[in-house]
């Protein structure tokens, strides 16, 4: 059983940890550092992206915050035009309620007078031509010759008993 692989050797175990010693010095040397440095410069990326996302977060939720504020004060602005419509509308229907009435009235009015001018203007058609008749049937009545002043006066007194009458 004189098998060399299994069988200590001083001279390889000493060069195979000075081999060893010195691979891990120039591994330390120039694969770890630059691989620690490129760790840390991930991590520190992902550190910087983390604490970016966090602020869009914040940023983000500030901007909803501002959203929902809009809309809320849209939300009012807007009821108040709608109330101040309704009341425009109410204050503008209101105005031509009065105005129809007052047209109304002033053409009722307006109508009353007419019919008071066409009453009197109708009286006094009927009065001339009640007198006319009066004179008619008197000076038939009367076939004689009257004097022209006789004629008058009488005339004049069946007008004012027409006219005391009338009022």
């Amino acid at each position: 059983m004189n098998n060399p692989l299994v069988q200590p050797d001083p001279g390889l175990f000493i060069w195979t940890v000075l081999t060893f010693l010195a691979l891990f010095a120039l591994l330390a040397k120039f694969a770890w550092k630059p691989l620690l440095e490129a760790l840390d410069s991930r991590q520190q990326g992902i550190r910087k992206a983390l604490d970016d996302a966090q602020a869009a977060k914040q940023e983000l939720e500030r901007l909803e915050q501002e959203s929902a504020q809009i809309i809320r004060k849209a939300r009012v602005e807007a009821e108040a035009i709608v109330t101040q419509s309704r009341a425009d509308a109410d204050r503008l229907r209101e105005e031509m309620r009065q105005k129809a009435k007052a047209e109304a009235e002033g053409i009722i009015r307006n109508a009353e007078r007419q019919i008071q001018l066409e009453t009197s203007r109708a009286l006094q058609q009927i009065r001339a031509e009640a007198v006319d008749l009066s004179v008619s049937i008197a000076s038939k009545i009367i076939q004689r010759n009257i004097s022209k002043e006789d004629n008058e006066r009488l005339i004049t007194d069946a007008l004012k008993q027409v006219e005391g009458r009338a009022n």
